[in-house]
C-alpha cells in the first residue's frame, strides 16, 4: 500500500509545523526536568525527550473525533494533540489550573475536549481502554479511531493480547502504537523479548503491522497514513512499532547506568528527530538559520511563560480532595 503523501512532496508549511511541535515538546520536557530538580514537581515524572517524532507524526494524520490514550510518559502526547502547555505544566506542579485540578499530576491527567484519555501509571492498563474507545466508535458508527500507545515493556503484558484478540474479532478501529524506545525501565529489549520485531505479535490474531523508524517524522507520518486508511476502511486494528529512543532515564530518579553515554550520544548526534527535520528545512526548503532561531526563540518564550504560569498558580482548595471521586445523582 502506498501512502497518500510521500517524503518527497511534504510541504514546507507542514514540515515547519512538525518541527515546531517537536521543538515545543522538547523544550517543555527540558523545563519540566528543571522544575522537578527545583522541587516544583513531585512524585514520578517521565520525560519524552528523543521520542517527539512518534506522536507529532501520528497526530498529523489524526482527524477531529479521534482519541488517544497512552502510558505515564505522556506530556508529549498532550502537547501534540493541542493541550495548552500552561495547563499541562500546572498539572505537573499540582495546581488548580491544571487539566485535572492538580490531582492527576504527571501520569494521570485527562482532557475531554482534546479526546485525551490519559496518562496511565499501571503498565499496559491503557491498552484495554483503547480497545474500549474503539468499540464505542464502532458502536456509534462515527468513523473515529483510537490511537493506543504503549511501550516495549508493556508489550509483554497479558491484557495487551486480550485486547488484540477482541479488536481483531470485532474489527475495531484502533491503532496500536508500540513506542519501542529499546529499554523497559532498565531492561533492554534484547533481554526481555523473545520476539525482536514486536509488531509481528499481532500475526496470531490476524492483525497487520509495520516497523517504523520512529526517529524520522516523515516516515512516521507515512506509516500513520497507511494505518489510518486501513482502520477507517473498516478492516480492523493495525499495529505500528515505532523504533525510537529516549535520551533520559526511565524517570527522573533513574541514573540510566544500564547503557553507556556513548550510546546515547550516538543517537543524539546521528538520529535526533528534530535535527533531521531541521536538515530538510534548510537543505530542501532553504530555511535560513535566522528563521529557525526565531522559531526556537518563540518556543522558549512560550515554555517560559508556561512555567511562570504554573509556579504562580494557586494550590487546589482543600475541598478538592473530595471532588470527582464518587458519582452523584
Amino acid at each position: 500500500m502506498v501512502p497518500k503523501k510521500s517524503k518527497a512532496n511534504v510541504s514546507e508549511q507542514d514540515l515547519t509545523e512538525y518541527y515546531t511541535k517537536m521543538l515545543l515538546i522538547r523544550r517543555f520536557e527540558e523545563k519540566a526536568g528543571q522544575l522537578y530538580g527545583m522541587g516544583h514537581i513531585g512524585g514520578f515524572c517521565h520525560l519524552y525527550i528523543g521520542q517527539e517524532a512518534v506522536v507529532v507524526g501520528l497526530e498529523s494524520v489524526a482527524k477531529d473525533g479521534d482519541q488517544r490514550v497512552t502510558s505515564y510518559r505522556d506530556h508529549g502526547h498532550m502537547i501534540a494533540c493541542g493541550m495548552n502547555p500552561k495547563n499541562v505544566m500546572s498539572e505537573l506542579t499540582g495546581k488548580q489550573s491544571g487539566y485535572s485540578k492538580g490531582k492527576g499530576g504527571s501520569m494521570h491527567m485527562f482532557s475531554k475536549e482534546k479526546n485525551f484519555y490519559g496518562g496511565h501509571g499501571i503498565v499496559g492498563a491503557q491498552v484495554p481502554i483503547g480497545g474500549g474507545l474503539a468499540f464505542a466508535n464502532k458502536y456509534r458508527k462515527n468513523k473515529s479511531l483510537a490511537f493506543t500507545y504503549f511501550g516495549d515493556g508493556a508489550a509483554n503484558q497479558g491484557q495487551v493480547y486480550e485486547t488484540f484478540n477482541m479488536a481483531s474479532l470485532w474489527k475495531l478501529p484502533v491503532i496500536f502504537v508500540i513506542e519501542n524506545n529499546q529499554y523497559a525501565m532498565g531492561t533492554s529489549l534484547k533481554r526481555a523479548s523473545s520476539t525482536p520485531a514486536l509488531f509481528t505479535r499481532g500475526a496470531a490474531f490476524g492483525i497487520p503491522g509495520q516497523a517504523v523508524d520512529g526517529m524520522d517524522i516523515l516516515k512516521v507520518r507515512e506509516a500513520g497514513l497507511i494505518a489510518t486508511e486501513h482502520c477507517r476502511a473498516g478492516k480492523g486494528p493495525f499495529i505500528l512499532e515505532m523504533n525510537t529512543y529516549r535520551y533520559r532515564g526511565h524517570s527522573m530518579s533513574d541514573p540510566a547506568k544500564y547503557r553507556t553515554r556513548d550510546e546515547v550520544q550516538k543517537m543524539r548526534s546521528e538520529r535526533d528527530p528534530i535535527d533531521g527535520a531541521r536538515k530538510i528545512l534548510t537543505s530542501k526548503f532553504k530555511k535560513s538559520e535566522d528563521d529557525l532561531k526565531k522559531i526556537d526563540k518563540a518556543v522558549k518564550a512560550e515554555i517560559s511563560d508556561a512555567a511562570d504560569f504554573a509556579i504562580n498558580s494557586e494550590e487546589p482548595p482543600i475541598n478538592e480532595l473530595w471532588t470527582d471521586i464518587y458519582a452523584t445523582n
